[in-house]
């Protein structure tokens, strides 16, 4: 498991695999098609990700506190996009699920 020395309030783990698919590597170019559900609803998951945070940032400077359901969101948008890209270039060969939790 890869783990980075700096202490950031963000950290991304990704266990490293000992064996890889290689009809996943020989169909590499199919992954994308495989991905279009993920992209699908990723694309307007982002958007509404994008205008919850502009409300976040009004909701932090009224009552100085980011809500948790927001943060919930952004968390679990991040996250998607993360296992998505992780099959998409190969670091895993699961195929990612639809849902906000790890």
């Amino acid at each position: 498991m890869y783990k980075s020395k700096n202490t950031y309030l963000a950290n991304c783990e990704v266990e490293y695999p000992e064996s890889s698919s290689r009809l996943l590597a020989i169909l590499f170019i199919l992954k994308p098609v495989a991905l279009l559900p993920h992209y699908i609803v990723l694309y307007f998951l982002n958007i509404i990700a994008l205008l919850m945070a502009l409300v976040g940032y009004i909701l932090v400077i009224i009552t100085g506190k980011y809500p948790r359901g927001l943060f919930a969101l952004q968390v679990g948008v991040i996250r998607w996009n993360l296992r998505v890209n992780c099959w998409l270039i190969g670091l895993t060969d699961k195929y990612p699920p639809f849902t906000f939790n790890r």
